[in-house]
């Protein structure tokens, strides 16, 4: 018995979570990061979550900075501005970081920065409960009238992207209503300004639960089950076009030119160790109707690319890019 004792507790040891004074680099300051668009929004949620479970492994403090402007773009060029030291990061869709120069917003791309990701989510069709849309049915048939105002984070966000989409598969047009961030954009639907908002399910979950939304159809080919309200029917029981791929990947991410080596070492030690047995992360994805899914540098990239090619010749057919996603070599899905 005390030999098959002493076993377990090696192997116990073997597969703990490190503790912070065995990571490559110890932080000795606190860290930032810097979420680029407003509180309450998907990234900001998310962020938080992760940032509690990095204070925990780090033993360090690690603050949430929000810079809303320019559709994400402001706070990540801040970051990206700051010293490359390991103590200022980004946050968000890594997506939005191999479409920014196809949209004229930013001289950057996905390969200059490290990629740390948490969740995927997946945009919502929903509606304010006074608006004259019962079902999907009633939404498209509008899309095709023009006559529908969508609210949504801004020009390359994931709303933005859903919205270009669907308009793409139905047809016709919509306004589009632009704010610093998705949670603006849905307390906009709520409150009226706008009809609908095309944002994730996991900043319009608590409105959905509250009877404050109306959600007709998520953006995706299965239902989605939201966590207090039931099932959400699939774009595909309304649309018979098949859509592009419209889930979003979250997470952190940092540049990869002049920061420090052990810096990178540490976070891919944490993301395969630590992250994936976050209870918090994969409590947080459960309520809102997300995907827990963790991923670190090369294969967090690969499980992005497919999202920067669906996003990037939907805003080239829309006509909203500067060049062509060819000549950056983001080869059509």
């Amino acid at each position: 018995m005390k030999r098959l004792t002493l076993a377990a507790a090696a192997l116990a040891v073997l597969t703990a979570p490190a503790l912070a004074d065995d990571y490559p680099w110890t932080p000795d300051k606190p860290i930032t990061i810097i979420v680029p668009w407003g509180a309450g929004g998907a990234t900001d949620q998310v962020s938080r979550v992760t940032a509690g479970v990095l204070e925990d492994a780090l033993g360090q403090r690690v603050v949430i900075v929000n810079q809303p402007g320019a559709s994400g773009a402001i706070g990540k060029k801040n970051a990206f501005e700051a010293d490359h030291d390991g103590y200022t990061w980004a946050a968000g869709a890594p997506k939005q970081l191999g479409t920014y120069k196809l949209l004229g917003q930013w001289d950057t791309w996905v390969d200059d920065w490290r990629l740390y990701n948490t969740v995927t989510n997946v945009p919502l069709v929903a509606v304010n409960p006074n608006a004259p849309y019962e079902t999907m049915d009633d939404f498209v048939a509008a899309m095709k009238d023009g006559s529908v105002t969508i609210a949504t984070a801004g020009a390359g966000s994931s709303g933005h992207a859903a919205a270009e989409a669907l308009k793409g598969a139905v047809g016709g047009s919509y306004k589009h209503v632009t704010y610093d961030g998705g949670n603006p954009a849905v307390v906009a639907t709520v409150s009226g300004e706008a009809e609908a908002t095309t944002q994730l399910a996991s900043e319009q979950a608590e409105m959905v639960r509250a009877g404050r939304l109306r959600p007709l159809a998520v953006l995706a080919d299965q239902p989605l089950e939201i966590d207090g309200y039931g099932t959400v029917p699939p774009i595909t029981d309304f649309v018979e076009e098949k859509l592009p791929i419209l889930s979003t990947a979250f997470g952190i991410f940092i540049p990869v030119e002049g920061t420090p080596e052990e810096v990178i070492a540490t976070f891919d030690q944490i993301w395969a160790e630590v992250i994936p047995n976050a209870e918090p992360l994969r409590k947080y994805a459960l309520e809102k109707g997300a995907l827990f899914t963790p991923a670190a540098g090369d294969e967090a990239r690969e499980r992005v690319w497919p999202e920067i090619q669906a996003d990037a010749w939907s805003f080239d057919a829309a006509g909203r890019t500067k060049m062509s996603p060819d000549e950056l070599g983001i080869p059509k899905p």
